[in-house]
Parts: structure tokens; C-alpha cells; sequence
């Protein structure tokens, strides 16, 4: 009877979380971009401030600015402060790996990516991770006489981390990838779910 209850508990635990976390996430995510200028409107406005004009007032802000970096002009002017604030030691170490990572879930950054490859670790232990360069030449000191050697040869695959945001990166030679028939959209997708994923289909599991 005890595990009866039991199970029924944990399957309703099993549905409802995701829903809630998710529910939680969005909402948190609201309220973050609401005070992000709510405050500034709540200030000036008084009680004339409706709720959710911080909110509605950010997303222009953000769909504008993506409007404007769509101008090659505006492009460049950017590009030109990303580089004088990234000459900013602390900047650089926060800002420029989220930018990467950022950009490597956006459309443009998954175009960038080569192919889905699985890697051998070790005896009978694989992963699976893309392909994000499969040169060096342009990357400063890798063409270095002692160094160059190292790089010959190799490829950097980047391997997702399950239910988190991030991952690492092996250099590994090319003849030891496997490449595998699937879009990097659904590699990326089972890498963050930890492969438990359910198909198009929705019938069964990877």
C-alpha cells in the first residue's frame, strides 16, 4: 500500500515539476526585465505607472537594438566598442566567454559549427559534441614552430553539458571522430536533456 502512495506521489512530483519550473523560470524572468526600468517608470510616473511597462519598454529597447546592429554601420561602431571593452581585463574574462557561449545556441553560431561527431574517451566510454573548428591558422601562436605540431592534425569539439549552461571543449585528431547523421539542433537538444529527450514523434525515447 506504502509503495502504492509512493509511486503515485513521485509520478505526480515527476509531471507537475517540470511545469512549475518552468512557469517559475518565466516568471522570474519577467520580473527581472520589469525592474530592469519599472523603477525609472514607477518614479516618474507615479500612480499613473502601469504594471508591465518596464517589461513591455525593455523588449523594445532589446528589439531595437537588434534592429539597429542589422545596419552594417551601426555593425561596425559596435563591434569597435565590444573591442575597446573587451581590453578590460575583468570585462573580458565575464563578458567574452558568455558572448561565445551565447552565440553558439543562436542560429548564426550553429551554422559556424561543422558536424556532430562522438569522440572515445576511454574504452567502451563515448561523448558526443560538435565540431566548432577544424583549423588553427588563424588563431594566434598555434603556428609557432614547437607548438605548430601539436595542432596538426586536430580538431576542437565542443561537448555540451547535460541540464546546465555550458560545456568544454577537447582538441582531439581528426582520425579519432566518429561523424554522426544528426542536426546540430537535436545534438544540442539531447545534450542539455541528458539524451532523455523524447522524439518528434513523442513515442518513445532516444
Amino acid at each position: 500500500m506504502l509503495k502504492r502512495i509512493t509511486d503515485i506521489f513521485l509520478r505526480g512530483l515527476l509531471t507537475i515539476l517540470p511545469i512549475v519550473i518552468t512557469f517559475y523560470l518565466i516568471y522570474t524572468g519577467v520580473v527581472i526585465f520589469e525592474n530592469i526600468l519599472g523603477q525609472f517608470f514607477r518614479d516618474v510616473l507615479k500612480e499613473s505607472y502601469i504594471p508591465g511597462l518596464g517589461l513591455l519598454t525593455t523588449l523594445v529597447i532589446i528589439f531595437i537594438f537588434g534592429l539597429i546592429l542589422t545596419h552594417f554601420i551601426s555593425k561596425s561602431i559596435w563591434e569597435q566598442i565590444e573591442k575597446r571593452l573587451t581590453q578590460v581585463p575583468l570585462i573580458k574574462a565575464v563578458y567574452s566567454p558568455l558572448k561565445d557561449l551565447m552565440g553558439l545556441f543562436s542560429s548564426d553560431g550553429q551554422k559556424d559549427l561543422k558536424s556532430v561527431v562522438m569522440v572515445e574517451l576511454s574504452n567502451g566510454t563515448h561523448v558526443v559534441g560538435l565540431v566548432t573548428r577544424d583549423h588553427f591558422e588563424d588563431v594566434q601562436g598555434t603556428q609557432e614552430p614547437n607548438i605548430k605540431s601539436t595542432f596538426d592534425g586536430k580538431v576542437a569539439v565542443y561537448v555540451p553539458l547535460s541540464y546546465a549552461l555550458g560545456g568544454y571543449t577537447l582538441l582531439i585528431d581528426k582520425s579519432k571522430i566518429q561523424k554522426l547523421n544528426i542536426p546540430v539542433e537535436k545534438a544540442l537538444s539531447l545534450a542539455i536533456t541528458g539524451w532523455v529527450k523524447s522524439n518528434a514523434q513523442g513515442d518513445k525515447h532516444v
